[in-house]
């Protein structure tokens, strides 16, 4: 199968390492440099996603396109894909709702997975089972986030992907479900201490649940994102200086990024927390994921990339219907679920899953 893959940063490289000896797997970028290193196990091609015609006109070539681009580009892509008529994987982190394009997608005879990776992607498919598995879910909690294993001040952050999409966390209203009814917070309003797996993170509500508001039906519903402390308060002074905003943003990277850019092993950390009834009696689902750093690949860009992978062979060999689907569903379907799971365990992805009675939710 010909394989597009638009992006060649360090999700892109992981995704083609594990395609490349089951596709033809030929990757896309408008940068000479990161295609150059690319270009040691598969075909490159230099392509500005910008030019929407020029995109549609290569995609065209292909069986399936995979979008590993900054978020930014996203909707834009999975457009180009449906008017292709071929069909996407996408793992940005677009603001758009590309649940919009469903009636597009399906015309077209064309399906499209977005948000295919790890928060939103695993995220969404630990809570789908989660929510297939309970006869009514009540409230479900997800904390997650990617962090150096040996942080380094000012910023105690290492960037492992696209930092706009990284300020975009900081800066985009985030939403939220409380009491049945979907809430729009300031992401960097309540910061709080979480402890997870005998660590201490501090933790902000971020805009991850996207398509969850539409596809689970819960009382209470929130995703937080960790950093290590001493992280977010300095965000939060940029953020209400301007500093992040579109005349400046530019600036303030190349000031910024560089203290975010250095050697540190990194590592994947992720709770799912899902409490409901079964059978009429109260009990508690919990993922729990972990992974490090291995063999090249940061571990942002395995848990991410590999999952991203996984789905496109799913999508690959004709398993998802057409139209537009969230990566829940794939969570909610036990074939799809299973295969991701087993998959990513395969990889050396440590993930858990426990249940127990929990006290009255009701």
């Amino acid at each position: 199968m010909q394989v597009l893959l638009l992006g060649a940063g360090n999700v892109g490289k992981a995704i083609a390492w594990d395609l490349k000896d089951e596709f033809d797997v030929s990757v896309g970028d408008v940068s000479e440099k990161r295609l150059k290193e690319l270009s040691k196990f598969v075909e490159t091609i230099k392509i500005d996603a910008s030019d929407f015609n020029e995109l549609v006109k290569i995609m065209r070539q292909f069986e399936l396109v995979i979008g590993a681009l900054p978020g930014r580009f996203g909707y834009s892509t999975v457009k180009a894909a449906i008017k292709a008529g071929v069909d996407i994987v996408d793992v940005s982190f677009m603001p758009e709702n590309p649940l919009e394009l469903q009636k597009e997608a399906e015309k077209s005879q064309v399906t499209v997975v977005f948000d295919a990776g790890f928060a939103p992607g695993l995220s969404h498919i630990f809570l789908g089972r989660i929510y297939q598995e309970m006869d009514e879910l009540k409230e479900a909690y997800i904390y997650v986030g990617g962090l150096p294993k040996e942080p380094k001040p000012p910023l105690y952050y290492r960037i492992t992907w696209s930092p706009y999409d990284l300020i975009e966390e900081y800066t985009r209203p985030a939403r939220i479900v409380k009491d049945g009814e979907i809430l729009s917070v300031d992401p960097l309003g309540d910061i709080k201490i979480i402890e997870i797996d005998g660590k201490k993170f501090e933790g902000f509500i971020s805009d991850g649940l996207r398509s969850l508001l539409e596809n689970i039906n819960a009382k209470r519903l929130e995703e937080w994102t960790l950093r290590w402390p001493g992280h977010l308060a300095k965000m939060k002074i940029l953020r209400e200086l301007g500093f992040f905003s579109s005349e400046n943003l530019e600036n303030t990277l190349n000031v910024i990024s560089p203290l975010m850019t250095y050697e540190s092993p990194d590592f994947s950390i992720m709770e799912v927390i899902g409490n409901g009834r079964i059978n009429g009696k109260p009990m508690e689902i919990r993922y729990f994921l972990y992974d490090e750093e291995k063999d090249g690949f940061t571990s942002m860009a395995r848990v991410t990339g590999f999952t991203t992978a996984i789905i496109a062979r799913v999508v690959g060999r004709g398993a998802c219907a057409y139209g537009v689907i969230p990566p829940e569903i794939l969570g909610m379907r036990e074939d799809t679920y299973l295969e991701i799971m087993n998959g990513l365990k395969k990889r050396g992805i440590r993930i858990e899953v426990s249940k127990s009675a929990s006290s009255d939710n009701s």
